[in-house]
């Protein structure tokens, strides 16, 4: 099971540290590019895929999003460690063995490291891929229900040194992708602007067509 978590884009709520660099109606459209790039590309990988979404009241507008690509999940009430938490025990209740969970604010993330995932937890309990911010963006867990998500400080640079402490704590297996970043401040989105350039001009197709059509109304 793929989970992509993801909030509706709506002016004032999204990508707000996005929003002190720029505005708020500029982080909203970039998150609805993020958001509707990385649902496009991810569709390539082939699990069950689910789209983990908040707020309730955006049902409606995942399901003509998503149409028949994704599964829609509500998230949970409570912190990101209790929405983790929640989606894993789901996808366990209905039968996976294999979850992996990542945002929509990687949308350049190789595929193949979320491939590699899912192989890898074939023989480890937990694959973590770090974030250059000190998060991560992918965690992935086998059938095993750990207490990976409790006494977090989410949304600081020590959430993964601290996961990575629970996972010792409780004797399990990890694996690690190679680090890669979000975008959520302003220095991110010219890092990703950067690369989707980078990659165009040496003939590499970026897969991100809305981001690339923000980039040029720039």
């Amino acid at each position: 099971m793929l989970g992509i978590f993801a909030k509706q884009p709506i002016v004032g709520t999204v990508k707000t540290r996005l929003a002190e660099g720029t505005s708020a109606e500029w982080a909203c459209r970039v998150a609805e590019a993020l958001l509707v790039d990385t649902l496009d590309r991810f569709t390539q990988v082939d699990v069950h895929r689910a789209v983990v979404f908040a707020p309730l009241s955006a049902t409606t507008f995942f399901t003509s999003l998503c149409g028949i690509r994704y599964e829609l999940i509500a998230q949970s009430g409570g912190d990101l460690g209790e929405r983790l938490q929640h989606f894993f025990t789901l996808s366990r209740q209905r039968g996976h063995s294999r979850i992996v969970a990542i945002g929509s604010d990687s949308p350049t993330l190789p595929m193949e490291y979320v491939r590699s995932a899912f192989d890898l937890l074939a023989d480890h309990d937990v694959v973590l891929g770090p974030a250059f911010d000190g998060g991560y963006y992918l965690i992935g867990c086998n059938h095993h229900d750990l207490p990976i998500f409790t006494n977090i400080a989410w949304s600081t640079s020590r959430v993964l040194e601290q996961t990575v402490e629970r996972v010792r704590a409780a004797s399990a297996r990890l694996a690690l992708l190679p680090p890669w970043y979000d975008v959520d401040t302003y220095d991110d989105w010219r890092m990703l602007r950067g690369h989707v350039r980078a990659m165009r001009a040496s003939g590499v197709e970026p897969g991100v067509a809305n981001i690339e059509r923000l980039i040029e109304c720039e």
